[in-house]
């Protein structure tokens, strides 16, 4: 019984934390969490974008500003409202293996390290597993009963 207790709250922790990051960082480029909300600081996003991802041509910035920003707003409301869990986990793993890649191209390894971008999709990985063995645990339950 206690350990179901803690996988369900450190099922809930795991999705809270990780969406509550991916949230803060869009409100970051957006200046929410500086009391300036609008545009006027998301030049300096694509900016940035430019620089993880100095491998590509720097006209492809805006694209992947704006579609990263797309990414992880969707992804951060579907992990703090437990949508889908299963496939927003396996997203949310997926791109953040991917920017901490490119910034470990563009930075070097010590970046993403740092910033714990590896350690975050590490535990989206989890989250995904736990989701697709509870999955398993249910098809099972359904044939045998």
């Amino acid at each position: 019984m206690a350990a179901s207790v803690l996988d369900l709250w450190s099922v809930r922790w795991a999705r809270l934390a990780l969406g509550a990051a991916f949230l803060s960082a869009v409100a970051s480029r957006f200046g929410l969490w500086q009391g300036h909300p609008g545009l006027g600081r998301f030049g300096g996003f694509i900016e940035y974008t430019a620089e993880v991802n100095a491998f590509l041509p720097r006209a492809f910035a805006p694209f992947l500003a704006w579609a990263s920003t797309a990414a992880e707003t969707t992804l951060g409301l579907a992990l703090v409202a437990g949508y889908r869990l299963r496939e927003t986990a396996l997203g949310s793993a997926l791109l953040l293996i991917l920017f901490g890649t490119a910034m470990a191209l563009s930075q070097g390894i010590k970046s993403p390290l740092d910033y714990s971008v590896f350690s975050a999709a590490g535990g989206a990985l989890l989250l995904w597993r736990h989701q697709v063995r509870e999955q398993a645990a249910r098809d099972r339950a359904k044939a045998g009963g």
